[in-house]
């Protein structure tokens, strides 16, 4: 009996575990949206202008990144941008970087949502993206993920 109860616990600590590392995505005719074990998060189709496969240049080579381009996990995206760009020396600086942000609508932000907001401005001044999908969180290769999400963006609807 106790082996039965040590099994079944054994069991139920394996699902959940598989529970918490899956992330799925659901593409609507209004947004996009990732799935994570707690939360996630949606963007709209008209708040997207580009999606692509992220790539990393050095000495005139583009290399491909498993990265496609729509915060937690991004440091070493992030460092690899710093390097890139020659100013890794800079980095603790980005990732941490508490100024106030102030959007083009001239709203400004403060705290975790500033730290955010600054560290999407340097991705998108290193790469031209905000926002990054890990390529092995995706159920098909990265190039196909991007045609279909670039089929939606394009059959949006504008609001």
């Amino acid at each position: 009996m106790l082996s039965v109860i040590l099994m079944s616990a054994i069991v139920g600590f394996a699902i959940l575990m598989i529970k918490k590392s899956q992330v799925t995505f659901t593409l609507t005719a209004s947004h996009f949206q990732q799935h994570l074990f707690k939360g996630g998060w949606v963007v709209r189709w008209r708040n997207i202008e580009s999606i692509g496969i992220c790539s990393y240049q050095q000495e005139g080579w583009h290399q491909p990144l498993p990265w496609i381009e729509i915060l937690l996990s991004q440091r070493a995206l992030l460092y690899l941008g710093a390097k890139q760009n020659q100013c890794e020396e800079k980095f603790e600086d980005m990732v941490l970087d508490p100024k106030p942000y102030i959007n083009s609508n001239g709203v400004e932000y403060k705290g975790l949502l500033a730290m955010l907001a600054n560290r999407m401005k340097y991705q998108r001044g290193f790469y031209g993206y905000d926002l990054f999908i890990s390529a092995s969180d995706l159920d098909r290769e990265a190039e196909d993920f991007v045609g279909l999400t670039r089929r939606y963006l394009a059959a949006a609807e504008p609001e």
